[in-house]
């Protein structure tokens, strides 16, 4: 069996986006829809991709996807996230962490934050994309 590592996303790597065929190249597995715990804010880049960012006040519970990938697969999904965003622990609502897409505070501040939507698909909705 393969070993896998679950990734928590919330952008373009989710079904239906433009990325989740990095996902799928890998043999990455869909395990579940999630939300975070409500201590994170997300920002839109340039209405490109989102950035997660955990904040000490006025967060939100955000939507993503966790996703099993193989060991041997995770860095070449990784390589093709964009600039500004990088890899870390990310809180669910269940008080369980695990790795997740987050986005660098510096790109996050001259951002438009989106947090009242809940995540990137309901922004997109929202927007009309």
């Amino acid at each position: 069996m393969t070993e896998t590592v679950d990734l928590a996303v919330n952008g373009g790597l989710m079904r239906g986006m433009d990325a989740n065929e990095r996902l799928i190249a890998v043999n990455a597995q869909f395990v579940r829809e999630d939300t975070t715990e409500p201590i994170y804010k997300l920002f839109t880049i340039d209405d490109r991709y989102p950035a997660m960012l955990r904040v000490a006040k006025g967060g939100n519970a955000i939507a993503l996807e966790i996703w099993a990938i193989p060991l041997e697969g995770f860095a070449e999904v990784l390589i093709g996230e964009p600039p500004g965003l990088s890899i870390g622990k990310v809180r669910l609502a269940d008080g369980t962490e695990v790795l997740g897409v987050l986005g660098e505070a510096i790109m996050c501040t001259k951002e438009r934050e989106i947090t009242k939507h809940g995540g990137w698909k309901k922004y997109l909705a929202h927007v009309g994309v």
